[in-house]
């Protein structure tokens, strides 16, 4: 190894040192921490694109009221719920806003919470709480648990808070990204603090300075006082250099510590992208709609899940679950999938092992009264209930299981003589 080269391994070990030393002096002041809260993780930008991505994503999404009663499925219209859910809460937030603070709390705390001011059996508003400012006091029965929420000293019953949770082991508290990655969001945002700390004491871009001709002493006294004020972190000390003619300032290579920073940050992002289930074709919008299909069915639809459960749990009338229920529509998020969904329909139809009415009750769609297998024009209809065989083409209507002069008629094909015109 070149004497050059081994100068250069011995300033980047001393650059090391004095960045573990500075990081030491950061971790006892309290500038940087081992134990990261939400507002810090916000700072995060990996973090915050994918919390405003899952939020917004969710928080656009109407949910509508269904009732199933008898096998038929009806859209529920005019239910005062409907509307606090999807426009007017009844609080400061509208319901945009209110879906996403709650998935905002379920993602990084764990849990989101949100009282409902009910009125004898209807319900007001909607009014979300902030998770810091709840308390839970659980029961000590492992088996039959039972629990009282607590805000600012007010104690309210389970029923009076709807609750999402994450990884719950009682159905009210929950550990979110922050508790379960604490480690990875640390670093990451410690990385944060360190480079914003070493940009204020001196983060102009390093380089030197080239002259074509020879330079006074007085010349080089002055550029060095320039050159030391630019770098000084005292905001009142002037920060313009002016170079002479024939000085010119060329930027050096990044250091190793500089690059090992920088590296350090892209491999936080993606560890921190895989704790959310957001590849990062997502995030920067290159990603297809197959992509685009199976991330919303992998990291969407099961928080979709979570919040219709809650919704039915808590904001519907004992008398009304089993026949009522929540459910989001996610027409427009599954548009490529619709279509092939629809397209699976349309064969289950025409092969006759679908009715329109069951396809219609997998759609959350009011049934149409049209209980018959579709075979075709060169087949029959046959309604399963009535046993009733339906010939479209002869306009003649028999029973399974019946005589029945159609079917053992001179109209019916299957007696016609194979050697007298008219036949098959």
């Amino acid at each position: 190894m070149g004497i050059k080269s081994r100068l250069q391994k011995r300033k980047e070990k001393r650059s090391y040192e004095e960045l573990n030393r500075l990081q030491d002096l950061l971790f006892e002041s309290g500038v940087l921490t081992t134990e990261v809260k939400k507002e810090q993780a916000m700072n995060i930008s990996s973090v915050a694109a994918c919390v405003n991505l899952i939020s917004d994503t969710i928080a656009s999404l109407p949910v509508y009221l269904y009732k199933e009663e008898n096998g038929r499925v009806t859209k529920v219209e005019g239910d005062p719920r409907v509307a606090l859910l999807n426009d007017d809460t009844g609080d400061t937030l509208d319901s945009f806003q209110w879906k996403k603070a709650l998935i905002e709390d379920y993602l990084l705390n764990g849990a989101g919470y949100s009282y409902i001011n009910r009125e004898r059996n209807a319900i007001k508003s909607l009014h979300y709480v902030d998770y810091k400012n709840v308390s839970v006091q659980m029961n000590t029965d492992p088996i039959f648990k039972d629990y009282d929420i607590s805000v600012n000293g007010q104690t309210y019953r389970d029923f009076e808070f709807l609750k999402i949770t994450k990884n719950t082991h009682d159905g009210v508290t929950g550990k979110g990204i922050i508790a379960e990655h604490n480690r990875i969001l640390s670093v990451a945002y410690n990385t944060l603090v360190f480079q914003d700390f070493l940009i204020k004491t001196g983060g102009n871009k390093r380089g030197f300075l080239k002259s074509k001709t020879k330079l006074s002493k007085l010349a080089i006294d002055e550029l060095k006082a320039s050159w030391s004020n630019l770098h000084n972190n005292n905001t009142e000390t002037e920060k313009l250099v002016f170079l002479n003619d024939g000085v010119e300032f060329q930027e050096s290579n990044a250091t190793a510590v500089e690059m090992q920073l920088n590296e350090t940050n892209q491999a936080n992002s993606l560890e921190i992208l895989k704790l959310f289930l957001v590849p990062p074709n997502i995030l920067n919008g290159t990603a297809n709609e197959e992509q685009q299909n199976n991330w919303r069915k992998v990291c969407i639809a099961p928080k979709l899940a979570t919040l219709q459960t809650a919704f039915n749990k808590d904001l519907l009338l004992p008398s009304q679950k089993g026949s009522f229920y929540w459910a989001f529509d996610t027409d427009e998020l599954y548009t490529t999938d619709i279509e092939k969904r629809f397209r699976a329909h349309e064969i289950g139809i025409k092969n006759g092992f679908l009715q329109i009415d069951e396809v219609r009750y997998k759609e959350d769609y009011e049934p149409l009264d049209l209980p018959f297998l579709k075979f075709g024009l060169q087949d029959v209809l046959y309604n399963p209930k009535t046993k009733e065989i339906y010939t479209p083409n002869t306009d003649k209507t028999a029973k399974m299981g019946e005589d029945n002069k159609t079917l053992e008629g001179g109209d019916n094909d299957a007696n016609r003589d194979p050697g007298k015109p008219g036949t098959t």
